[in-house]
């Protein structure tokens, strides 16, 4: 705790400053939330006609429609909504988070896109850099759970569609950068140009967490998890001093969960994946359950540890306060 709140802020902090000293945290926090809800209303836009082609070229959703078979519409619309699909549009979709987040500091704010983290320099080192650690932490974490007993590799996965994993790779890339421009990029930044760092970094963090609290096999520690992960991911901006690395991290953390070891992202099943897996009944402690990982002790355990490991590290591109 100590190390974090001597953690410095970051230049992006500085030059956001520049543009206004920043809201009283609890209007910060309305602005999130409403700005929260055009970014959803951004990516219904843009799902939307997605859907609507799907639905129209699946026969079983226009026989039971022609049919006038109203529980078979309903039976086909819940198939699709969980389809590769659908998920993969819906990944691609937050490409609208993006875009809102980034006219919002640009128009309203008056920042420029290097204050959200959009840093020139190393650009492609810090991504790459960024992908190998998220694969690597959670990795640590099945390890975790492998070794306790609560989870079961069974080797190569019947379901596994390179393509399809593309596609997963490319829309979580999407939805993984999304996040970090919203949470971190555009929220720590604006709450850290008038608060003390720590404040912008847990603000965030519980922030993060809320904007999962629908999902599917949510639990407190669960919600714990992705408090911690908010806290992980902002040390790991702050101290990077751009938004590349830890958008990689979040995007191969997601694809790792699910396209790769095949298990539960955030209570989220795929079922195009390069492993296949087995919870452990009776081991949901450890290994999360019907959340994923996430809702288990072994994320809980990568998480502090790597924080505490970033907190340790020496922090690139600040400036005093």
């Amino acid at each position: 705790m100590t190390n974090l709140l001597k953690l410095k802020k970051p230049r992006m902090v500085a030059e956001a400053a520049e543009r206004g000293g920043g809201l009283h945290i609890v209007l910060e926090i309305l602005v999130f939330i409403a700005l929260f809800l055009v970014c959803s209303i951004a990516e219904i836009i843009v799902v939307i006609p997605v859907q609507f082609v799907l639905l129209f070229s699946d026969a079983n959703y226009m026989n039971a429609a022609i049919n006038g078979d109203m529980a078979g519409v309903a039976e086909a619309a819940n198939a699709l909504a969980q389809s590769n699909a659908m998920t993969i549009a819906m990944l691609f979709s937050n490409a609208g988070i993006i875009l809102v987040t980034l006219l919002f500091c640009k128009l309203i704010q008056k920042r420029k896109v290097t204050t959200v983290g959009f840093q020139k320099p190393g650009m492609w080192k810090e991504y790459v850099v960024g992908l190998g650690i998220g694969f690597g932490i959670f990795t640590v974490a099945v390890l975790i759970c492998v070794l306790t007993g609560a989870l079961k590799l069974q080797g190569l996965s019947p379901s596994f569609s390179a393509g399809i994993f593309v596609l997963f790779l490319l829309g979580y890339m999407v939805q993984g950068m999304a996040e970090e421009v919203l949470c971190r990029g555009y929220f720590l930044v604006s709450v850290s140009r008038r608060y003390p760092l720590a404040v912008g970094i847990f603000a965030n963090a519980v922030l993060f967490a809320a904007l999962h609290l629908l999902n599917n096999g949510i639990t407190v520690l669960a919600f714990i998890n992705l408090v911690l992960f908010g806290v992980f991911a902002s040390v790991y901006f702050v101290k990077r001093g751009n938004i590349w690395g830890v958008g990689a991290l979040h995007s191969i953390w997601n694809l790792a969960q699910g396209n790769f070891y095949g298990i539960r992202v955030s209570g989220i099943q795929t079922s195009c994946s390069v492993l296949s897996s087995e919870m452990v009944a009776g081991r949901e402690l450890i290994n999360g359950g019907d959340f994923g990982l996430e809702g288990g002790l072994a994320v809980t355990i990568v998480l502090v540890a790597g924080t505490l490991v970033l907190l340790a590290t020496r922090q690139q591109r600040y400036v005093e306060n």
